[in-house]
């Protein structure tokens, strides 16, 4: 809290200093998030939305899954990773301040990079169920926005959030981190939660493609307004409700599913 005691102007003086202390966090996270958000661009446009894991093996999955995480995720994560970049100034200083916060980001991609694999595993698994049943793709389409939907209302899904929501809370509980990899610690604690509020919505990304930019856009958006805005946590309720809905109309609606298209298609 800034002190007013000394009059407006100290008030403000302290105000520039604390935007000039953690602009380079904020910084460096944006950047990362356009230059993520370039690369997945340019690698979907040369392999279209496709079907389960576009024929990719799980290693060269999993580096373009951390990709597009970084972009749909680094926008939403600032508020912790800035909080946490005031105790990471306050105790160290120089290169080690950066090296502290690249370790946070570094755990934080480790979770998404766990949820990769079991993302790539149900993709796999989509993918082969698909091509050898495809009259099944508008049901699974529907199961996939279904379970996406209901998760969105469950109890657990808002305690991920409340999580994701509150930097300071999360600041008090990693302040008992200790040890040299806390940072990594606390990024990967984090990663989780994140992954605890979100697998629901990435999940959709089975049913309309992987790569489709205009999905993980809105998806991204979706994420970014339910951490930030006041009212995030009852959007992600209109978001579960809309998912079911959804789900109701996709057998009937094969356009709502473009990544099963294909599939779809074929067992007409």
């Amino acid at each position: 809290m800034i002190d007013t005691r000394h009059g407006p102007s100290e008030a403000a003086s302290a105000a520039v200093r604390s935007f000039r202390q953690l602009a380079p966090a904020w910084g460096a996270l944006l950047l990362l998030a356009v230059l993520a958000w370039v690369v997945t661009i340019d690698q979907a446009r040369g392999m279209g939305v496709g079907l389960g894991t576009m024929g990719l093996a799980l290693v060269p999955f999993l580096a373009l899954w951390v990709v597009m995480m970084a972009a749909m995720m680094f926008p939403s994560v600032a508020p912790v990773a800035i909080v946490w970049s005031k105790v990471i100034r306050r105790t160290s200083a120089g290169w080690r301040r950066a090296s502290r916060l690249s370790s946070f980001v570094a755990g934080y991609l480790i979770a998404w990079t766990a949820f990769g694999i079991a993302a790539y595993v149900a993709l796999l698994g989509t993918q082969r169920l698909v091509e050898a049943r495809p009259g099944a793709a508008p049901w699974l389409g529907a199961a996939v926005f279904a379970v996406a939907g209901r998760y969105q209302l469950t109890p657990l899904k808002q305690a991920c959030l409340r999580h994701c929501r509150s930097p300071m809370s999360a600041l008090l509980h990693y302040g008992n981190f200790k040890g040299p990899a806390r940072d990594l610690r606390v990024g990967i604690h984090h990663g989780f939660y994140c992954v605890g509020c979100c697998w629901g919505l990435m999940l959709v990304l089975v049913a309309v493609g992987v790569m489709n930019v205009a999905a993980m856009v809105a998806l991204a958006v979706i994420i970014f307004v339910e951490k930030l805005w006041r009212h995030g946590a009852g959007l992600s309720k209109v978001v579960g409700v809309a998912f079911c809905l959804i789900a109701a109309l996709v057998p009937f609606a094969p356009w709502l599913l473009p990544g099963l298209r294909a599939s779809i298609s074929a067992g007409i």
